[in-house]
């Protein structure tokens, strides 16, 4: 009997899930509450699959043999609710891909509240610069599903996975797993409950076995307690930085890498770079090869991006850091003076933690924000200068007459993005748009 496949949401993973289905015979059908993207609209025409926009057809849904969701749509709505009283399985797009992965590919999956897109792409350059067939994707670029359509019978697949992702997973299997961090971030998806959140992404190793690994940051604040409530039964490897970071140097195994030569900087790029070496050298990849692909590296924009000007300032684009700690790490990196821009959509930060690394670095807060009261309260007497603005050109303006040369300029907002943004892509595109249209 046929399988009736219905997915919920016409984006990236929704549109290539339903591509994959159809490749494997299932009888696919996909729904979109809101309009869909044109893009993925048209790959579904091409491909000759059906779908709907502009709310769910109820009836029609609950036909389906099993449900692909998107991970934006949380457990909570109504009809997840009922397809789930139902008995119908509803589950993500990773958990789905995974049934198809050929026997001899080996998954990589790589979930934290910070650094997951870098350690992901850093993991993928030193397995290709080495010459591993591997591609990257999941919650980068594109999905599992059409990584497997589009790119099959790869050595390596290397998958960025969120919490979200996750919490849709029932068999989903990675060979090496990592959990780099886990900070406070996306709480109001987990009751507001860091326990929750942190046992969401545990689920990246539900269904490793001994053959497998965890590798886990050595972190006894979230990550040891969640280890204790969950079982595990990979074999686990503790990412310890305090011990394995000394300065621009990471040491791994006993091989010690120098990142002084490369575009990797500050304590959470070697971090990152530990658990990439470290995934790197578990799937075989010689201590040589990695070190010489951790100098050619190049960064995906907005994490720590550095913008090429001819003023004599350093600006850089960390868009992407949407929460406090990100901020934390991309502020201990400045090795000087330094004029930071900072605000948007807060999601109940506590910025105290940052008193200590802005003492005797940051000399001006170019607030960026429709609303920068916390901001102002929380470093009114730990920051000489702060100003406030209200787009991405008046922050650009104000940070160029207050920077000197030779100081650095950093977009690290510690906020989400959308009181004055589409979102961070588009905060980071304004930043460096203005940046080298007021520079040049």
């Amino acid at each position: 009997m046929e399988q009736r496949l219905i997915i919920l949401g016409a984006g990236e993973s929704g549109a290539s899930a339903a591509r994959l289905g159809q490749r494997e015979g299932y009888d696919v059908f996909v729904s979109d509450a809101g309009q869909g993207d044109p893009k993925f609209l048209q790959e579904l025409e091409e491909a000759g699959i059906a779908y709907e926009t502009g709310g769910h057809s109820r009836e029609r849904v609950l036909t389906a043999s099993e449900v692909v969701k998107s991970p934006g749509i949380p457990d909570t709505v109504p009809l997840i609710v009922e397809l789930k009283a139902a008995g119908i399985p509803v589950i993500s797009e990773i958990e789905f891909a995974a049934r198809f992965v050929a026997p001899e590919s080996s998954i990589v999956g790589i979930t934290g509240s910070n650094g997951k897109t870098t350690t992901t792409m850093l993991t993928h350059h030193l397995l290709v610069s080495a010459g591993v067939k591997a591609m990257a994707g999941g919650n980068l670029g594109d999905s599992f599903a059409r990584l497997l359509v589009d790119h099959p019978a790869q050595d390596v697949y290397v998958l960025e996975l969120s919490s979200f992702q996750l919490d849709g997973i029932v068999a989903f299997r990675p060979d090496i797993a990592a959990i780099l961090n886990i900070t406070p971030d996306h709480l109001d998806r987990y009751s507001y409950s860091l326990e929750k959140y942190a046992d969401s992404k545990f689920r990246i190793a539900l269904n490793q076995q001994s053959g497998d690994h965890l590798l886990l940051l050595a972190d006894p604040i979230s990550i040891a307690p969640a280890r204790r409530r969950n079982r595990v039964n990979a074999a686990v490897t503790l990412v310890n930085p305090d011990r394995e970071v000394n300065g621009r140097e990471i040491t791994v195994d006993g091989h010690t890498f120098d990142l002084a030569g490369g575009p990797l900087s500050g304590r959470h790029n070697a971090m990152n770079a530990l658990f990439a070496s470290r995934i790197a050298l578990l799937l075989g990849v010689a201590p040589e090869k990695i070190a010489a692909a951790l100098t050619t590296f190049q960064p995906a924009p907005h994490r720590m991006e550095v913008i090429p000007t001819a003023d004599g300032r350093t600006w850089i684009n960390d868009s992407k850091a949407t929460n406090v700690d990100s901020a934390y790490f991309a502020l201990e990196a400045m090795d000087g003076p330094t004029v930071w821009i900072a605000g948007g959509t807060d999601k109940g930060n506590e910025y105290e933690v940052l008193h200590k690394v802005v003492e005797n670095k940051v000399h001006t807060l170019i607030c960026l924000g429709a609303d920068n009261e916390k901001l102002l309260e929380a470093f009114r007497g730990h920051i000489g200068h702060i100003i406030e603005t209200r787009g991405a050109e008046e922050a650009v303006r104000q940070a160029k007459q207050l920077a000197q040369p030779g100081d650095r300029i950093l977009l690290s907002p510690a906020c989400a993005s959308f009181d004055l943004f589409k979102n961070y892509v588009d905060r980071g595109d304004q930043f460096r748009h203005h940046v080298k249209t007021l520079t040049a």
